[in-house]
């Protein structure tokens, strides 16, 4: 590690002053900014700790929506959301390990934008809302590419509004090792139509699959999709799976997610 500043402020308006200063960074639950300051691939001067406002952590039901605070932690929504939205709260259920879930937060996954996370599939399949210290903006406009999204400097996430589905459910094929999703399928109905959110597969992050969510809005069952392709044109090739698996794999998780629904 290097020498830096650490503030905890309790209130979003603190953490928001702190943020502004020059070379300062929120620190969420740390599950991917710790291991990055240890090999000196981020260096701030400042780590702004979000763990200690309170008006971030909570998971309540309004109406037909589930809001989540920010600060919220994966265990925390896998107990929670339980009854209003299973279909997330098993998601974030099999988010990592109990380590990861007791401190890894909502918002700093979504801020993180890994192109292999679980979340950004979950908000981006429901069509959710992420709201910030300074506006609301909708999931479809929120993702910008790997590690990428439109957050601005010094912006927080304070909390994210699920609209509630009519079914839904999260199938991942996982890294072992990492237990980061391979391919990862988030696919919700809603009464005007269904939405398919795909992680862990493209080399431009998390993505809708809408030739899957035009078939399956007609006819929610497995077979609405056997005749659909996926291109493997743009899709991560690495050492666990080469383009056209993953590719194949998007299929694969769709139907099983659907069949789960």
């Amino acid at each position: 590690m290097y020498n830096f500043d650490f503030e905890t402020p309790k209130t979003i308006e603190d953490a928001v002053k702190a943020m502004g200063e020059e070379g300062a960074q929120a620190l969420g639950g740390g599950q991917t900014l710790i291991p990055s300051l240890k090999q000196r691939l981020a260096m701030p001067g400042k780590l702004v700790s979000l763990a200690g406002i309170d008006a971030m952590k909570f998971v309540r039901k309004d109406g037909d929506t589930l809001v989540i605070g920010g600060g919220t932690t994966h265990g925390t929504v896998a107990r929670e959301a339980k009854d209003s939205y299973p279909g997330l709260a098993a998601l974030a259920a099999e988010i990592g390990d109990p380590a990861v879930r007791n401190r890894g937060t909502i918002g700093g996954s979504l801020a993180n934008n890994d192109p292999s996370a679980c979340y950004p599939a979950a908000a981006l399949g429901s069509g959710a809302t992420i709201v910030t210290n300074n506006r609301e903006i909708a999931a479809d406009d929120f993702f910008d590419g790997m590690f990428t999204t439109i957050l601005e400097e010094g912006e927080i996430i304070t909390e994210v509004r699920f609209p509630i589905p009519q079914a839904s459910n999260y199938q991942k094929f996982e890294q072992p090792a990492s237990r980061f999703a391979l391919v990862g399928v988030f696919a919700a109905k809603y009464a005007e139509g269904v939405r398919v959110a795909v992680t862990g597969a493209s080399e431009g992050g998390v993505f809708r699959w809408t030739d899957a969510e035009e078939a399956l809005s007609s006819n929610w069952t497995a077979e609405a999709i056997k005749d659909l392709t996926v291109p493997a044109d743009g899709m991560i090739s690495d050492l666990h799976g080469s383009a056209a698996y993953r590719a194949h794999l998007v299929k694969v998780m769709t139907g099983r997610a659907v069949k789960a629904a």
